[in-house]
């Protein structure tokens, strides 16, 4: 029933349109002229029949940006090394703090915590 070409459209179907329609544009299957037009009856499309006429020479669109490969290794070895370097951080501070006779070196804590943090999910550090 809802695959029925009279049936009215509406404002999402229209955007989803031309959403496909800018990603045959973007894959060069559509002239600028081409997708001018088109995307002008697909803002004013109200049936089904009025979208679907817009695509019936196209191939169905697939996104031309693969999706990201994650590199879970290198991922994993700077999440080891992160918290490693965490943990050795309160005993390099009280190292500094009996070498040089200073409690500032206890602010190193926290702030190597909120750097550390702020690396947190990306690749490297980077």
């Amino acid at each position: 029933m809802a695959d029925s070409p009279e049936i009215r459209v509406g404002t999402v179907e229209r955007e989803q349109a031309q959403r496909l329609l800018g990603e045959h544009f973007g894959a060069g299957r559509l002239t600028l002229a081409e997708f001018e037009d088109r995307s002008a009856k697909a803002a004013a499309a109200t049936t089904r029949a009025e979208l679907d006429a817009l695509f019936t020479d196209l191939p169905p669109a697939t996104p031309n940006t693969p999706a990201p490969v994650k590199d879970t290794a290198k991922a994993e070895q700077w999440e080891k090394w992160r918290t490693t370097a965490m943990a050795l951080v309160p005993f390099v501070a009280l190292v500094l703090f009996f070498v040089f006779d200073n409690w500032l070196w206890f602010l190193l804590i926290p702030v190597a915590g909120i750097l550390f943090s702020a690396t947190k999910g990306t690749k490297g550090g980077c």
